[in-house]
């Protein structure tokens, strides 16, 4: 099948039907990043999410949109309750999110002894690398299964966080229907000894200042002032969720073919949402949705511990308040326009509205933050959604999105080039080769991802960071 994509106005290009498409697809993408969704097979992945049953209005391709397994990497798909659900439309890493702590400490003060001396004690608290396991082994492997059910809110309440960091993540850190009883032994395995690790990947720790705030009263609702010092968090569900979605997107091959369904492409594997395999695979999803949700919380304390072993103060006295915590690899039950649907995000983050109900009540005003990481040594963003991204249902960019793949940045991006796009930033690793592969020369520009959205009044820029030190894990 064949895919056309038609220009409607600025930034915006219709993915027209053909063959077996059930609506048509909206990409967001400004002249400059279009020749890059054209250069891979993002939009025939998205015209393949269009043929599924129950698929409602038009599938969404984000500006950072580039293949995936499945469902492309910025893809938003929502199915009805007559629908289905796809382990390839939420992805690999479920609940890869990204949250980000405040500081009282302005940046400029803190010299590099400093920054390397925290990076250095983060480290220590925080296993880093593919297949690291946890250093709290009471919570690891005691509260695991409660974790998985209850979210967050069991870390907190063992002692690892502050009872508001809670309602300053999506959901409140915790997704209903969780059950272990559909998680594999094997997935098992790996989850119960991987709470409060970073993994490996485009996974990091990085410390930030705050460049530039767009929006004063925004900003100060967020707790965000320039020249401060804001630590940003990035990982998933670790072990866990891959096994989760490589278990299911198995299993749900054989389902679709016994329920009927003609799946366009493996990586979109699918049953009714209200099928037994289907109800087994959001049961599945939503424990490592929270089992990620309780990861971030866990290394959230880890970080505050290194900054109060280095300054030698309480937490609480550097502030270190948690803005807010967004995911970008979930699926989960929302109402657009009058009607429940099931939103498959992969790659792409929440933004709700000023006044939208489902914001936090401090945020109620605002809109809650939405975070968008840039490439290591390349400016992060905060933003907020806007009525008009109704169009997408209220969904975002989850970051800058990858132009290179991993094996090719590795044979294309040289030492000197490596060393000149991090322009000083300080890292943790001791070979550089070993970031090759996340080098920001394999992403695509951050402000031009950003600004597409923010053109056409999606998003609302607040405010901008820049990175100063990060923690990366080896793969």
């Amino acid at each position: 099948m064949s895919v056309e994509l038609v220009r409607e106005g600025r930034n915006r290009y219709v993915l027209r039907r053909r063959g077996n498409m059930r609506v048509e697809g909206m990409v967001y993408v400004n002249h400059q990043l279009l020749p890059l969704v054209r250069g891979d097979k993002s939009l025939q992945q998205l015209a393949n999410a269009a043929c599924l049953p129950g698929v409602v209005s038009r599938v969404c391709g984000m500006p950072d949109i580039h293949e995936g397994f499945g469902l492309p990497i910025g893809g938003v798909m929502a199915t009805a309750a007559g629908g289905v659900i796809s382990a390839g439309a939420v992805g690999m890493d479920i609940n890869c999110g990204v949250r980000l702590v405040a500081t009282r400490i302005v940046a400029a003060e803190l010299d590099l002894s400093i920054l390397r001396a925290l990076i250095n004690r983060i480290e220590e608290y925080v296993p880093t690398g593919v297949g690291r396991k946890g250093k709290h082994k009471g919570i690891s492997r005691e509260i695991f299964e409660e974790v998985v059910h209850a979210g967050s809110r069991r870390i907190i309440e063992y002692g690892c966080g502050w009872p508001e960091d809670m309602i300053k993540t999506e959901e409140e850190g915790c997704l209903p229907g969780a059950d272990l009883g559909a998680v594999s032994r094997e997935a098992y395995n790996r989850g119960s000894v991987q709470l409060g690790t970073l993994g490996g990947g485009n996974h990091f720790i990085e410390l930030q200042v705050v460049e530039e705030v767009y929006d004063q009263a925004a900003g100060k609702r967020f707790g965000l002032f320039p020249g401060l010092l804001t630590v940003m968090i990035h990982t998933g569900s670790r072990g866990f969720g891959h096994q989760i979605c490589t278990d299911f997107s198995k299993s749900l091959l054989p389902a679709a073919r016994k329920h009927g369904i003609e799946v366009p492409d493996r990586g979109l594997a699918c049953a009714p949402v209200e099928s037994r395999e289907g109800r087994d695979y959001y049961a599945a999803m939503a424990c490592a949705v929270n089992f990620a949700f309780a990861n971030r919380q866990l290394i959230t304390h880890d970080v505050r511990c290194a900054f109060s072993d280095i300054f030698k103060c309480n937490p609480a006295d550097l502030d270190l308040q948690l803005i807010y915590d967004v995911a970008h690899n979930i699926a989960k039950w929302e109402t657009h326009q009058g009607q429940k649907v099931l939103v498959h995000r992969k790659g792409a983050t929440r933004a709700l509205p000023p006044g939208h109900p489902g914001n936090p009540a401090l945020y109620r005003e605002t809109g809650h933050p939405v975070l968008v990481p840039g490439s290591m040594g390349t400016a992060s963003y905060v933003l907020t959604g806007t009525e008009k991204a109704a169009e997408s249902f209220y969904s975002a960019n989850h970051g800058a999105g990858r132009t290179l793949s991993r094996t090719a940045a590795v044979k294309s991006i040289s030492r000197e080039q490596f060393e000149q796009s991090m322009a000083g930033v300080i890292y943790n690793s001791r070979n550089y080769k070993d970031l090759l592969d996340e080098a920001p020369g394999a992403y695509k520009d951050i402000d031009q991802v950003v600004n597409t959205l923010a053109d056409i009044g999606l998003t609302r820029p607040i405010a901008r960071l820049l990175p100063l030190a990060v923690i990366k894990g080896k793969d």
